[in-house]
């Protein structure tokens, strides 16, 4: 059984995540905001502020997943990125550093792509921080989560379709390819469960082949 501290833990991700980890027997807590504590779906709550290092309760055992970050990205979100996603990852890796938690799983994003440079530049600096502290860690990499409310890459499908196709577009098609959401939660159920020696990176298509 581990330890599992999430963050963005009443989100997208965290609330399909944290049922499944319960499930399996982990135990797992969840940083919220105190008006926000309502909304967790199951665990523990840790009331605090992602962007406050001093909130995070960690200890050695834990794994720390962090997924706190803006709300449906898009590329007009840049302001957004930078003034929470990236301070958040910053407080939250130096969090587990100070506490020396034994794995850190973040979810960044597939790179490089023709859109969204401000989400992945700053995806790309929490990455940074990650292995400036040298901490163990998984980095898991999609490039959209389709689930409930999260449909419309679905239109963008024949486009995947034809790119796999071509020799000159195959590479790309895969590492942007769409995952969802059951893949994602095997993908971070797994990385909880297969922690790595130093560092391991998952990108779209081991995201999609994990189990749902």
């Amino acid at each position: 059984m581990a330890s599992v501290f999430v963050t963005g833990a009443t989100g997208y991700v965290g609330r399909h995540l944290i049922p499944a980890l319960l499930a399996r027997g982990h135990r797992v807590r969840g940083l919220v905001r105190t008006e926000s504590a309502a909304k967790l779906v199951a665990g523990e709550p840790v009331i605090g502020d992602v962007l406050h290092k001093e909130d995070y309760v960690l200890s050695p055992e834990d794994t720390v997943v962090h997924l706190a970050g803006t709300p449906r990205p898009n590329p007009r979100k840049g302001v957004q990125f930078r003034a929470f996603d990236l301070p958040s990852i910053q407080a939250a890796a130096a969090a587990a550093h100070a506490a020396g938690v034994k794995h850190f799983v973040y979810v960044s994003v597939a790179h490089p792509a023709p859109v969204m440079r401000d989400y992945i530049a700053v995806r790309q600096a929490g990455e940074a921080e990650l292995a400036r502290l040298g901490l163990c860690r998984t980095i898991i990499r999609p490039w959209y989560v389709l689930g409930p409310g999260h449909w419309w890459p679905y239109a963008l499908k024949p486009f995947y379709w034809l790119a796999a196709r071509s020799r000159w577009h195959r590479a790309a098609a895969a590492r942007l390819g769409v995952v969802t959401i059951q893949q994602m939660v095997g993908a971070l159920v797994e990385a909880v469960e297969q922690p790595p020696a130093a560092l391991r990176i998952v990108e779209p298509p081991e995201i999609a082949n994990s189990r749902s």
